[in-house]
């Protein structure tokens, strides 16, 4: 059995989600996932002491938080744009170490792969900006 819905249930009804675009979706797991990546990139950075601890941990801070911030602005198209230019941060990663430009430019493919992927998807469906 269920409990009785109280007058404060009834009283303020909940507004449906916005529904997310495929394209929105993926990008946001390709974000996350780097956002991990980077995290072990800064340990990395640091024990190979390419650079200060400072730098290492406080540039790999930044990245992350700039990359979780684009997790909630892929859905506008500024947004996008904005996650466009973190690969290219990421990409810059090479001159720091190759292997770090290497995990980035797998990564970039990724996000290429979720851009085209979900640009179809959304045009399959009727949403987006495909539409």
């Amino acid at each position: 059995m269920s409990a009785p819905a109280s007058a404060d249930d009834a009283a303020a009804p909940r507004t449906p989600r916005r529904a997310r675009t495929a394209t929105e979706s993926l990008l946001s797991v390709v974000l996350v996932m780097e956002a991990v990546v980077v995290i072990f990139g800064a340990l990395v950075i640091y024990g190979l002491r390419v650079v200060d601890p400072l730098a290492a941990f406080g540039g790999g801070a930044v990245l992350i938080v700039l990359l979780l911030v684009a997790v909630r602005l892929v859905r506008y198209p500024w947004g996008q744009w904005f996650g466009h230019a973190l690969q290219l941060v990421l990409l810059a990663t090479v001159f720091l170490e190759v292997l770090a430009g290497v995990a980035a430019a797998i990564f970039v493919g990724f996000w290429i792969w979720a851009v085209i992927k979900g640009r179809q998807l959304d045009a399959a469906n009727g949403v987006g900006r495909a539409s």
